[in-house]
């Protein structure tokens, strides 16, 4: 009888892996590695948690190759559980995906764990439950896309906590850059190895599609700086958002709320491609001498028919408790209402019609920000990419039209910037 045996020298990263994927010489706590899209971050955070518990062969020039211990309880942080599961561990670039087959570790859905024949075991987190980190232990980590998380600071607090196994913890951090405080102190850290790589480091294992039909509208551009060259953008000029005013605003949990509203704008076509459904809850504070908005949650999405777009306004009417559903109607404004009555009759809906250019409409609500006056309630990392990155028509070549600032706009605008009848009560967010 023939036997199979897996080809073990495909499975030999050393032999494959680029420069920026190679871990780095020295005496390191932190593996920071920037990365516009598709740069391999992924990879390189699977192969250095697989060589970290054991189960790879690190090259022969790295300077820890074969050092022990080896990692047996490893933290993987996402945004989401969902993302940690779909990319870090199933995904094609995942832990599971790279590792021999005698190696491989089986996953336990139920415990949301890793465990490796050689006994290590690896739990997934999200970045949306910071406090799931703890109680537990590690001796190695690997954080994705750090800076699309909801609570960075929380999360990465206590994971530092959480890494007080062996000898000499260390951990890895993928993400494609933004403009974060968390980012810049890591970027700073004399305990940090910084990797740069730009998504043209990894062309060969990329579509040429992607380049010539997608990459191309970004090129030269602010936010292709940042997502295909893993640049830090500071700001945007003529953007009315910086990233450092946004961070002064950031919060973990919003107060007592006297009002809540949703607004929508909706997509003028459900067509592949077309604009993304801006929809964005958000909160006005007690009564005072100085009201507060409150950013509650960024529940945008593309692809969207008009009955997709309405079901989702009317559950997030419903989620925040809301008071009001504020929709821009200059894409039909009776269809904008007939189609939420058909999914909800009694949801209070109040159209807006815009009769001046974005930008205009944006100004005021900005001024609240410098002011103070707004908070944002966890990170909304696709909204606040186009808050500081959008500086007027003309201004964003490639870009998309800015469809959840447009909602952002609408509702700090309806609880902020017209006069609003007194509401009993205080709505407090469980």
């Amino acid at each position: 009888m023939r036997h199979e045996f897996p080809d073990y020298a495909a499975y030999d990263w050393s032999l494959s892996r680029l420069p920026h994927q190679t871990p780095p010489r020295g005496d390191w706590t932190t593996w920071l590695i920037l990365g516009g899209r598709g740069a391999g971050k992924t990879r390189a955070g699977a192969e250095w948690v697989r060589a970290a518990v054991g189960g790879g062969v690190d090259g022969p020039g790295d300077a820890n190759a074969r050092r022990e211990p080896r990692a047996r309880a490893v933290a993987l942080v996402a945004e989401t559980y969902a993302d940690a599961r779909e990319v870090m561990i199933e995904g094609p670039s995942g832990i599971r995906a790279v590792a021999a087959p005698l190696d491989r570790p089986d996953y336990e859905a139920s415990r949301r764990r890793l465990v490796w024949p050689n006994g290590a075991v690896a739990y997934a987190f999200s970045a949306e439950d910071p406090d799931g980190i703890r109680g537990y232990q590690f001796d190695a980590a690997w954080s994705d896309e750090l800076c699309k998380w909801r609570y960075p600071e929380a999360t990465w607090s206590n994971l530092q906590l959480a890494l007080r196994l062996g000898e000499r913890p260390r951990q890895i951090a993928t993400t494609t850059p933004r403009p974060m405080a968390l980012l810049k102190r890591l970027m700073a850290a004399q305990t940090t190895a910084l990797t740069r790589a730009t998504t043209y480091d990894n062309r060969d294992n990329l579509s040429d599609a992607f380049f010539t039909e997608i990459a191309a509208l970004f090129e030269g551009s602010a936010l292709g700086r940042q997502e295909l060259m893993g640049e830090v953008i500071d700001e945007t000029p003529g953007a009315l958002w910086t990233w450092s005013m946004i961070e002064a605003a950031r919060i973990a949990v919003a107060p007592p709320l006297s009002r809540v509203v949703v607004a929508v704008d909706p997509p003028a076509t459900a067509a592949p491609g077309a604009d993304e459904c801006g929809l964005v809850a958000a909160g006005l504070g007690e009564a005072g001498e100085t009201r507060v908005g409150y950013v509650l949650a960024d529940w945008s999405a593309g692809g969207l028919s008009p009955r997709q777009w309405a079901e989702r306004t009317v559950a997030a009417y419903h989620e925040f408790e809301a008071d009001r559903i504020v929709v821009e109607v200059n894409q039909g404004g009776d269809m904008a209402r007939a189609v939420i009555a058909q999914i909800d009759p009694a949801a209070p809906v109040s159209g807006v019609y815009a009769t001046r250019g974005k930008r205009l409409r944006a100004e005021p609500v900005a001024a609240l920000y410098e002011q103070g006056r707004v908070r944002h309630v966890g990170a909304f990392p696709a909204l606040e990419d186009q808050m500081t990155s959008y500086a007027g028509p003309g201004a964003n070549s490639g870009a998309r039209s800015p469809d959840r600032l447009d909602a952002l706009v609408w509702a700090l605008s309806e609880l902020m910037l017209k006069p609003a009848a007194p509401r009993p009560g205080v709505r407090r967010l469980s």
